[in-house]
């Protein structure tokens, strides 16, 4: 019998908020955290907005024996890690044993750069950087500051990063390795990737629209997300109340080109489908799609392509919508975000709005959540993730119900 995997513990902080509530008004609200950025000079960079999150004292997050010296991408972790603890019911530690799996495409990549600016400077760049800089320490940081000492792994394969390491994290439960497991992801705005994303020329210069006619690019985000994961019939015996359930996690490499997608959307299409047979439901189960939605010409079509092959007939009728119109592509986070929000959504029975989505494309024909705070019964949701390198991740998560499979 397949064990089953359910959440207990959520944090979040984007660039609506910090916290599930901070970030709900804002969804609901169908309100945009991107403005132009502040972060760095980006006055030379053909795409010069994005969605950074401003006004939170990060030090006042962290615990007393937290050096406030760390990197940004920890403390935002830190910070979203606590809030997760302590909803899943665990007053500060976790039990010893509790993996830790974090996704990211950067990880400490401003200490990086602060690191080699100095050096080209002619100065002594600060040894600690260098460790900083790597991704595997912000899980790390995590783990020490929350009494997990059993595993930490770093999962970096583009944007579908934080959605792989949900899956990895589930399938270390169902396999019996573990009955708990910390699981997400995060990235940090950085001018390094501003600049990297506008040599492609893929960042918009007007506004985020994904699937819309008119989209000409997608905005960068920062912002992190844990969620806390536990075999069911251990998070009952604790008592604690359970969020939703992981039912299925499905992925593919179509490796069709290190930046485009592969435009017959085969390997998007197997990753949906390999969720939705791993959660034993069918197309016409699912409430509500979460897409990965970049608003770039390619992926939107792409992967309205993989929806309609896949859901056939439903695909008309069954309401799909991108936040990164809202709060911006946060990269190796993103997955681990929306996984956040669509559990929000589902339990406040709202649907997020696709922002600026105003004009229809022909390619993208599908059944866009146009405005904001539209209520909806959402037992069942599709959450997608795709990147670049063809890597391909989906994640069916449904509402909890206490029956046997």
């Amino acid at each position: 019998m397949t064990r089953r995997v359910v959440v207990t513990g959520m944090g979040i902080i984007t660039a609506l908020g910090s916290g599930k509530a901070e970030n709900l008004s804002g969804i609901i609200a169908g309100a945009s955290a991107i403005g132009r950025l502040t972060s760095f000079d980006a006055s030379g960079y053909r795409g010069a907005t994005g969605a950074e999150i401003r006004g939170f004292e990060f030090d006042k997050a962290l615990s007393p024996n937290s050096p406030k010296r760390y990197d940004r991408a920890a403390k935002l972790l830190l910070t979203v890690a606590r809030e997760a603890i302590r909803e899943a019911g665990f007053a500060d530690k976790l039990p010893a044993d509790t993996p830790v799996v974090l996704g990211t495409t950067l990880g400490g990549m401003l200490s990086g750069s602060a690191f080699h600016k100095e050096i080209v400077l002619g100065r002594e760049g600060r040894a600690s950087s260098l460790f900083d800089y790597i991704a595997f320490s912000q899980g790390v940081r995590v783990a020490e500051d929350n009494g997990a000492s059993s595993n930490v792994f770093s999962i970096s394969n583009a944007c579908a990063s934080g959605t792989n390491a949900i899956g990895f994290a589930l399938n270390e439960i169902r396999g019996g390795i573990s009955d708990i497991a910390l699981a997400g992801g995060y990235d940090t705005m950085c001018e390094f990737t501003v600049a990297g994303f506008n040599s492609l020329q893929a960042i918009t210069t007007t506004l985020c629209r994904p699937f819309d006619l008119r989209r000409d690019g997608l905005v960068l985000g920062e912002g992190a997300a844990i969620l806390i994961l536990e075999e069911m019939g251990a998070a009952k015996r604790r008592g604690t109340t359970i969020l939703a359930e992981i039912a299925g996690y499905g992925e593919s490499s179509d490796a069709y080109h290190i930046t485009r997608p592969d435009p017959t959307a085969g390997g998007a299409r197997l990753a949906i489908k390999r969720a939705l047979e791993d959660a034993a439901c069918a197309p016409s189960d699912v409430d509500y799609i979460n897409a990965h939605g970049t608003a770039t010409s390619f992926n939107d079509a792409m992967e309205a392509k993989a929806i309609r092959e896949v859901f056939k007939d439903h695909a008309k009728t069954v309401p799909v919508s991108s936040i990164k119109s809202a709060v911006g592509h946060i990269l190796g986070g993103a997955g681990a975000i929306e996984a956040v929000i669509s559990i929000v959504a589902m339990n406040e029975s709202i649907l997020p709005s696709n922002i600026n989505y105003s004009t229809p494309d022909p390619e993208c024909p599908l059944n866009i959540v146009d405005r904001p705070g539209q209520k909806h019964n959402i037992k069942r949701v599709l959450s997608n993730s795709f990147g670049f390198g063809g890597a391909n991740a989906a994640l069916v998560i449904q509402k909890y119900r206490d029956r046997e499979p």
